[in-house]
């Protein structure tokens, strides 16, 4: 049981006065993390043991300022580090401690992930592939892919040089031959084509994500990007893949799944902020007047004259979000078809509008009908990520499902061994360095 304790502690080490519920802090064990999922609506933490699984023991929410965020990224360093240092004490008088390690979860307009992939012939085909030569390869690629990400944020951003750094990447494919395996090293042959999953995020964003760090005394073990995350948290089919859409308070999140892993990720800066926002105007209620009414909305809990008024506000908004969500999935379709599995998550997506809108919108849409005449959605809800149980039971609903996939992927990561996972690392490093 915690026993009581007089005084919290702020981010910049000031006393911040008695706590209500008194508690008193045990020194974190090592295994003990925190997950921080930095949202522009809320900030939510969850502090997490990790074992065979990560067992959640903490879990906070704080709402954030209109100001603090824009478009998924920090706007305000002091602000967003205050919503995080009262996120972080709700978890800790939970869970009695508080983690000195973190994951930190990153979104944005200008979060990118995007596969390359590079065939590499080899010049001996009868000498076996060592270390060493996977090594250069994958350099070379990793280069590559950093030079096309680069020029990419440049054009969309307008500006000729953009600061941008690699955050995470996974290898998604290995094939010597045309023949797929999982590590090459020992192998022969004339073709070496291997498929890196990369995502980038500019530098002023990840600075600011260091910085609320550092606010908190808080060691930053790793930078995820979301989708990234939520993407490898799931135990989907591979063979069906599926389109996860992470619906939150300024942007909307797009991951594609196929056969050979995770392809990509977009990100739109419209998401449920702007209906509330919409509310707002139309009805003339202030921003938190116009929340609520849209969670009763989204929960039923209106009369059906209500509801149909509120349904005509939201038309010409939701038909702009689904145009930009097919704009985005139109980059990832190339040759194959899109797979017809939506995976929702994410605050956002309790609006019962937008997955109406997904189920029969793309049907009206010539661009992508034929892959997605008949789209299956449905919510990913807590229990559906992987390697996490909640021993608090207050993860229940799709919008707790980011925090959670971070907690996942942390236990990944440590698990990650191989030598093909070790060149990755060590490259991704040195890039970092850069």
């Amino acid at each position: 049981m915690c026993v009581a304790v007089k005084y919290s502690i702020g981010y910049n080490g000031k006393v911040m006065g008695l706590l209500p519920n008194f508690f008193k802090i045990r020194k974190p064990k090592k295994d003990c993390l925190l997950a921080l999922d930095i949202g522009t609506e809320f900030v939510k933490t969850l502090i997490f043991k990790r074992g065979k699984q990560s067992e959640v023991i903490g879990v906070g929410r704080q709402r954030q300022f209109p100001n603090h965020m824009q478009a998924g990224a920090v706007a305000d360093i002091d602000g967003v580090a205050e919503s995080c240092q009262k996120a972080i004490e709700k978890a800790g008088q939970m869970a009695c401690l508080r983690p000195k390690q973190a994951v930190m979860g990153i979104s944005g307009e200008l979060v990118k992930g995007v596969t390359t992939g590079y065939l590499y012939k080899r010049s001996e085909p009868k000498q076996k592939i060592d270390s060493s030569e996977l090594k250069n390869v994958i350099q070379k690629i990793q280069w590559k892919a950093f030079e096309e990400a680069r020029r990419q944020m440049a054009y969309e951003t307008g500006r000729r040089e953009i600061e941008i750094k690699l955050i995470n990447a996974i290898i998604t494919d290995v094939r010597i031959d045309g023949y797929r395996v999982t590590n090459p090293i020992g192998f022969q042959g004339r073709e070496l084509f291997l498929s890196i999953f990369n995502v980038y995020a500019p530098l002023v964003h990840l600075g600011a994500l260091e910085s609320i760090a550092s606010k908190l005394n808080l060691e930053l073990l790793a930078i995820v990007a979301e989708p990234y995350a939520v993407a490898r948290s799931l135990n989907l089919d591979s063979k069906r893949g599926a389109i996860i859409i992470d619906i939150g308070g300024g942007t909307t999140d797009i991951a594609l799944v196929r056969s050979v892993g995770l392809e990509g990720t977009k990100t739109l800066a419209l998401a449920g902020r702007a209906f509330t926002k919409r509310l707002s105007q139309k009805l003339g209620l202030d921003l938190d007047e116009a929340e609520e009414i849209k969670i009763k909305y989204s929960q039923e809990r209106l009369s059906q004259a209500v509801r149909r008024k509120i349904r005509e506000i939201f038309k010409k908004d939701l038909r702009v979000w689904l145009s930009g969500v097919c704009l985005a999935l139109e980059d990832f379709r190339e040759a194959e078809a899109l797979p017809n599995r939506i995976l929702l998550c994410g605050g956002g997506s309790n609006l019962p509008d937008l997955r109406r809108e997904l189920e029969r919108g793309f049907s009206q849409i010539s661009r992508i009908k034929a892959s997605l005449a008949n789209p299956k959605v449905s919510l990913i809800q807590p229990k559906d990520i992987i390697d996490v149980k909640d021993e608090t039971g207050r993860l229940k609903d799709p919008d707790d499902v980011a925090p959670m996939a971070l907690a996942s992927l942390a236990l990944e990561l440590a698990k990650e061994k191989g030598v093909l996972s070790s060149i990755l690392k060590r490259t991704v490093r040195m890039m970092q360095r850069s």
